[in-house]
């Protein structure tokens, strides 16, 4: 109900707006080339006659069709009429029992505010964990992230496949990739294997781990794209350490 009302909400908005723009864009342009001047009366019937020397420059006139400027009457008139019907809209939902949500009452749902809560505290959640932890139906937790989304509460973040969401918080822009690659099962059992220095190469990680070797190299890629695994090769073997520039990320999400 609430998304409906929204939907309705928000498609009006944008063609007021579209609207506006390109009476603006018209004002803009017809007006680009507008130069300004002095009129004299003219010492004679003379079209064109100079009045002390000076160079004369005949200007042309611009005329505006009629059926433009009714065009464009027509257009603003369409503006007000979506305003009315937008109120009227508006008055009938409420009347229903429908509730548009704003900035100001997104919260007053409990479920809308507990989900937002968990992506807040567990940032990079996705969409099966928020519901197993929220208890909440799939589809009903969909909904309010999608509400929580169009009211800018939170952000979305695709990782290989997956639909991570983010509190809407320039805290996390640079470290969303890091977050993520740290919610995989086997990325956190790779690092937490080197930090208790049990284990630093790929036979002994896949060992130790239980995959196999291909799976720690596809892991490892990731982790090192992320910058969050340094290699250095020592004869055959090549050696992975933690960058030491994340230890503290890692410790927090990890």
């Amino acid at each position: 109900m609430e998304h409906r009302a929204i939907h309705l909400m928000f498609t009006s908005i944008k063609l007021e707006k579209k609207l506006i723009f390109c009476l603006l864009f018209f004002l803009l342009t017809t007006t680009a080339e507008a130069t300004e001047y002095i009129v004299s009366p003219a010492p004679s019937d003379q079209v064109g006659a100079s009045i002390n020397g000076e160079k004369v420059v005949k200007l042309e006139d611009t005329v505006i069709p009629y059926w433009q400027f009714l065009l464009w009457l027509a257009a603003m008139q369409i503006v007000s009429i979506i305003d009315i019907l937008l109120y009227l809209a508006k008055l009938i939902l409420v009347i229903l029992g429908f509730r548009i949500v704003d900035k100001g009452n997104v919260f007053d749902n409990p479920n809308r505010s507990s989900i937002y809560t968990y992506i807040k505290t567990k940032p990079g959640a996705c969409i099966g964990e928020i519901v197993e932890k929220t208890g909440l139906g799939r589809g009903r937790v969909r909904h309010h992230i999608t509400i929580l989304e169009a009211q800018n509460k939170i952000e979305v973040y695709e990782d290989g496949g997956k639909i991570r969401y983010f509190e809407n918080n320039s805290t996390y822009e640079e470290e969303r990739k890091i977050i993520s690659a740290l919610q995989n099962v086997i990325n956190q059992r790779i690092i937490s294997e080197i930090q208790n220095g049990k284990c630093n190469t790929n036979s002994a990680l896949a060992h130790e781990i239980g995959v196999s070797r291909a799976t720690i190299s596809w892991n490892m890629r990731t982790l090192k794209e992320v910058e969050l695994i340094n290699e250095e090769r020592k004869g055959k073997n090549i050696i992975y350490r933690i960058n030491p520039s994340y230890e503290n990320l890692i410790e927090k999400y990890g």
